[in-house]
């Protein structure tokens, strides 16, 4: 423990021993501090020393002096002999050593544009992290990817009380369904009714569950057209209410819209056309 005036060289340090608690080491440090200061004031020196502290007074005292580093006793070990590193043998150790999680959290943000707190939350572990990067590597996808993988994947691996090498659907296989929601094949909800079938074994291969399934959105744009003019056809006050600036009504007719398509249309298309045809 030592003090010093601001920009001035470090003092001279007295050794606070034998503190059992928290609380004790900053009363010690508390007391020391301000009895270096009055001394140093007061013109008087500071001389190195080992200190105890008395919880009882809350002051330290003088244990023994220390003059200089021969009173420590310090003295070479006859029996080891000198160790030289070499800078190559370092560099090759650091080339060979894993990546460390906090090298790695922020490697997740830097490229692949994840927020601090989801590379965090990926790199807690080494095999979360790892499949990950595996489903990335699949779909191209950093976000849809972290957002599955801590989202319905962990709510899967946790009921059943896995870890993820237990998983029942591989990083390829969430891959490749991250993929087909991302070029519009299929719906978030759809996506999951397909990841429920790979994971209860109904299947191996995405896009087969998807074609078995019937999951796959509605691509064909004058059917999607004519089951809307059917919906507001058939909801009118709705409509109208919509005009009048009731969002609830909207929200209703996109429910109507997507009961009408059975859940295969894409939500913001169907959006999109039902803006345009209310004006």
């Amino acid at each position: 423990m030592s003090v010093r005036k601001p920009g001035a060289e470090l003092g001279i340090r007295r050794e606070i021993k034998n503190l059992n608690s928290f609380k004790f080491m900053q009363q010690a440090i508390d007391f020391e501090v301000r009895w270096q200061i009055g001394q140093i004031e007061d013109g008087q020196t500071i001389q190195q020393a080992t200190v105890l502290f008395d919880p009882d007074t809350g002051e330290t005292r003088a244990m023994r002096t220390k003059e200089d580093a021969a009173d420590y006793r310090y003295f070479p070990d006859p029996d080891l002999p000198p160790l030289v590193i070499s800078r190559e043998w370092v560099a090759e150790v650091q080339a060979a050593m894993t990546e460390l999680p906090r090298a790695m959290a922020q490697r997740f943000v830097t490229d692949f544009g994840l927020s601090a707190y989801d590379a965090g939350q990926l790199t807690q572990s080494k095999a979360v992290a790892a499949y990950f990067e595996a489903v990335q590597q699949v779909c191209g996808q950093a976000k849809l990817a972290s957002n599955w993988v801590m989202g319905e994947l962990s709510r899967r691996l946790n009921a059943e009380d896995r870890d993820i090498a237990q998983s029942a659907v591989s990083a390829r296989q969430l891959g490749q369904l991250i993929g087909r929601i991302s070029d519009g094949t299929v719906s978030n909800n759809a996506a999951r009714q397909v990841f429920d079938a790979l994971w209860s074994g109904q299947g191996s291969e995405v896009d087969a569950v998807i074609d078995a399934k019937g999951l796959k959105q509605m691509s064909d744009t004058g059917e999607l057209d004519a089951l809307i003019d059917a919906v507001l056809a058939a909801n009118a006050k709705n409509v109208e209410e919509v005009r009048a600036g009731n969002a609830k009504a909207f929200n209703a007719l996109v429910g109507q819209a997507m009961k009408a398509t059975k859940g295969k249309a894409n939500p913001a298309q169907v959006n999109d056309l039902l803006r345009k045809k209310i004006g």
